[in-house]
C-alpha cells in the first residue's frame, strides 16, 4: 500500500514521501486495514523495527488535523527524549510536541498548548492525580512497550493509568505497541482493540548459538576466525571487519564494563586501520588522492573528541573508564552512568563512531539502537531468592530484535554464547526456536494496590467500595482473573489507608487532606505512614540530618544500596558511633538488621552528597556510578 493511497492529510503524505517513505510496511498496512485511521483501537504486536512508531504517528497526525490532542506514553525517560526529538520534526506541519518526565507533583499546564505530549507512565499517572485540565481533551493515546504490563515495577502503574484514561475519555483511541507476546489476543480484548500481529521484519534476523569457533544458525553454519585471546573479541571483530557494529548484552554492570574495556583495548588499533582502509577505497572510487592514513587519523581525532566530551561530564573514575573505552571505539552503557553520558554514547553509536557497545539489558527496552550483530553473553540473571536464573524468552527476543540496521545492513544476527554441545542445544530449544511467554498483570498485590487505590479515591474517580471494585474490574488483572480475587486484598488496603488517616471509610470512600497530599506528592502511602510514625519517635533521639535521611531511606519509595560483605566493618563502626541518632534501629543479628544497614549506607551516601563531597570520592567509597547518586537524590527529594 502506497503512502499516497491512505487516508491521511496531503501535507502528512508529503512529509513521509520527502523523508523517503513511499510505501507502508506489511504490518502498517494491516493496521490501516484494521481501522487505524478510522479511530479503531489497535494493538500492534510486531517485531522491533517493523514500523510501529509510524503507525502511531499516522493516527496522531490525522487526529491533530481534526483538532485532536495526543498522549504518547513510554516506559523510560530516555525513550521519551528520543520520541520527542522525532515528533519535533512535525513542526513543519504546524504540529507542536512537548515532553514531560520530571517533577511528579506538578500539573504541567503548559502541556495543554501542545498537540503531542510525550510522558512516562509514572508522569502520566501523576498528571491525572494532579488533575491536569488538558487530560480530558486527549483524543489518541499511544502506549509504547505495552508488554511491560508484565513488569512488577512498572506494570501496575501503566495498567491503572490506561484503565483510568479509558474511563475518563470513553471515546479516546488507544494504540498499544507491543513486542510479540504469547497472549496478544487477550491484551487486545482488554483494550477492545483490533489485533495486528506479524513476524515480518524489514531485515532478515538470523538467530544462532556460538560454540568452538562457529555460529550455528537454523539453516547454516558460520565459521569465525580465531584471531584474539577470547571468543567474544573474535565474534565482535568478525562483524566489524565487514563494516557492521555490535551490541554485547551482559548480565551485570561489572561484566558490561569489563567487556567494553577488553574490546576497546583489543580492537582499537584494528578499528583505525579498518577506517583508513574504508576511506582509501572510498577515495579511490571517487578519484580522490587523499592518503590512507589521514582517515585513520580523522577517526582517532573524532574518538578523542567524543572521549573528551565524556570527560567533561564529571571527574569520576567511571567517567575515566568510559572515556578510555571510547578512545578504542568501544563503550559501556548502564544505569550507573549520567543521562548526559548515556546520550553521548548512544549518539556516538548511532553515528557509527562507537563500533561496539557493551550493555546491561536496559538498552533493549525500546531505544532505537540497532546493530548488525547482537551478542547475548549474559542469558542468566541473579535472583536473590533463586540465584542465577535464565532470562525470559520475551527479554531474549527484545535483545535479539536489536539486530539489523534498516538501510545499512543486509541482515541482522543475534548470537548466544555456549560452552558445550549440550548447552548449545538447550539454548536453541529454549530461545532460538521458542516463542515469547504470555504476560500477566502484576496489580494484585497490596504494595501495588495501596498507592493506586488511594489515588483513585483522592482524584474523585470513585466514591465507594462498589465503585472502586467496578473500576478495578476494568483492569487487565480483572480481564485475566475474576475481580472477586482482588476483594480480600482491597479490603486490607482500605483498612490500612483508613487506619493511617489517608482516607475516610464512612458513608463511602473519601480522601483526607493527608491522603490528597500523599497522592499529589506521588509517594507510596506506606512511605507517609513510615515518616509519620518516625516523627512520633523523634523526641527520643538526637535528631540530626542523618536521623531524617535514614528515616527517608526506610520508606518503600527509596531503594537502599546493595550491602556487600566488605561494607559491614565500617558500617558497624558508623552505626555504633551514631546509634543515638537513629529512629528505632533493630537489634544486631536480627533479620531486619541487614536491611537497616542498607538504609544507613544509603543515608550516608545522601549525607555526603548534600555536604558537597567530591563526586569521585562518593562513587569510589560506595562503588556506584554518578547516575546512581542522582537517582537516589532525585527519589529522596520529596
Amino acid at each position: 500500500m502506497k503512502i499516497s493511497e491512505i487516508d491521511i492529510p496531503d501535507a502528512v503524505k508529503g512529509f513521509y514521501i520527502e523523508s523517503g517513505i513511499s510505501e507502508l510496511y506489511p504490518p502498517q498496512e494491516k493496521a490501516v486495514e484494521a481501522g487505524l485511521l478510522e479511530g479503531r483501537n489497535i494493538l500492534a504486536a510486531v517485531p522491533t523495527a517493523s514500523g510501529k512508531t509510524m503507525m502511531a504517528e499516522m493516527a496522531m497526525l490525522k487526529s491533530i488535523t481534526n483538532g485532536g490532542k495526543c498522549l504518547y506514553i513510554v516506559p523510560l525517560r530516555a525513550l521519551a527524549s528520543e520520541k520527542y526529538a522525532r515528533f519535533r520534526e512535525f513542526q513543519e506541519l504546524g504540529v507542536q510536541a512537548g515532553v514531560s518526565t520530571g517533577d511528579l507533583d506538578s500539573r504541567d499546564e503548559w502541556l495543554g498548548r501542545r498537540d503531542i505530549i510525550v510522558a512516562t507512565s509514572e508522569k502520566t499517572d501523576s498528571l491525572i492525580r494532579n488533575r491536569a485540565p488538558w487530560i480530558k481533551d486527549i483524543t489518541v493515546i499511544v502506549a509504547d512497550e505495552v508488554h511491560l504490563l508484565d513488569s512488577p515495577d512498572r506494570g501496575p502503574t501503566l495498567e491503572v493509568t490506561l484503565a483510568r484514561l479509558m474511563q475518563m475519555n470513553p471515546d479516546v483511541q488507544i494504540i498499544a505497541l507491543s513486542a510479540t507476546v504469547g497472549n496478544a489476543q487477550e491484551m487486545a480484548e482488554w483494550l477492545d482493540a483490533a489485533l495486528v500481529e506479524s513476524k515480518w521484519r524489514p531485515i532478515d534476523l538470523q538467530e544462532g548459538v556460538f560454540l568452538s569457533g562457529a555460529i550455528k544458525f537454523p539453516k547454516s553454519l558460520r565459521n569465525v576466525e580465531h584471531k584474539y585471546k577470547d571468543e567474544l573479541t573474535d565474534l565482535v571483530y568478525d562483524t566489524l571487519n565487514e563494516g557492521g557494529q555490535c551490541i554485547v548484552f551482559e548480565s551485570s554492570r561489572r561484566n558490561a564494563e569489563a567487556s567494553a574495556r577488553r574490546l576497546g583495548q583489543a580492537l582499537g588499533k584494528s578499528l583505525r586501520i579498518s577506517e583508513s582502509s574504508e576511506s582509501s577505497e572510498s577515495s579511490e572510487s571517487s578519484g580522490s588522492t587523499g592518503s590512507t592514513g589521514s582517515s585513520g587519523h580523522e577517526y582517532s581525532v573524532k574518538l578523542d573528541s567524543l572521549a573528551n566530551q565524556v570527560m567533561d561530564t564529571g571527574e569520576t573514575e567511571i567517567t575515566r573508564r568510559l572515556a578510555q573505552c571510547v578512545r578504542g571505539g568501544a563503550a559501556f552503557h548502564h544505569a550507573g552512568l549520567l543521562s548526559e553520558q548515556r546520550k553521548l554514547i548512544e549518539d556516538g553509536f548511532r553515528n557509527n563512531l562507537i563500533k561496539v557497545l557493551s550493555s546491561t539489558p536496559t538498552l533493549a527496552a525500546g531505544l532505537n539502537m540497532p546493530a548488525r550483530r547482537v551478542i547475548i553473553r549474559g542469558y542468566r540473571r541473579y535472583d536473590p531468592n533463586y540465584g542465577m536464573v535464565p532470562i525470559p524468552v520475551l527479554e531474549y527476543k527484545q535483545m535479539a530484535g536489536r539486530a539489523g540496521r534498516p538501510g545499512l545492513d543486509p541482515y541482522g544476527e543475534s548470537v548466544l554464547i555456549s560452552k558445550s554441545d549440550e548447552e548449545m542445544e538447550g539454548l536453541i530449544e529454549q530461545y532460538v526456536n521458542n516463542d515469547a511467554e504470555d504476560i500477566y498483570s502484576k496489580l494484585g498485590t497490596k504494595s501495588a494496590l495501596r498507592t493506586h487505590i488511594l489515588s483513585t479515591v483522592s482524584t474523585g474517580l470513585v466514591k465507594s467500595r462498589e465503585e472502586l471494585m467496578d473500576f478495578l474490574g476494568r483492569t487487565f488483572f480483572a480481564h485475566q482473573q475474576d475481580t472477586w480475587k482482588l476483594a480480600a486484598v482491597v479490603d486490607e488496603v482500605i483498612e490500612f489507608l483508613a487506619t493511617n488517616n489517608l482516607i475516610i471509610d464512612s458513608d463511602g470512600l473519601h480522601p483526607s487532606e493527608l491522603g490528597e497530599l500523599v497522592t499529589r506528592l506521588y509517594i507510596d502511602p506506606m512511605s507517609a505512614s513510615t515518616i509519620l510514625d518516625g516523627q512520633g519517635h523523634l523526641g527520643r533521639v538526637n535528631v540530626t540530618e542523618l536521623t531524617l535521611l535514614q528515616l527517608i531511606c526506610n520508606t518503600p519509595d527509596m531503594r537502599p544500596l546493595y550491602l556487600r560483605n566488605n561494607y559491614y566493618g565500617w558500617l558497624d563502626d558508623y552505626v555504633q558511633q551514631h546509634n543515638d541518632e537513629f529512629v528505632a534501629p533493630p537489634p544486631p543479628h536480627s533479620s531486619e538488621y541487614e536491611w537497616f544497614m542498607s538504609e544507613v549506607k544509603t543515608a550516608v551516601l545522601l549525607l555526603e552528597w548534600i555536604s558537597e563531597s567530591k563526586e569521585d570520592d562518593i562513587t569510589s567509597r560506595f562503588n556506584i556510578g554518578p547516575g546512581d547518586i542522582r537517582a537516589q537524590a532525585d527519589t529522596a527529594q520529596w
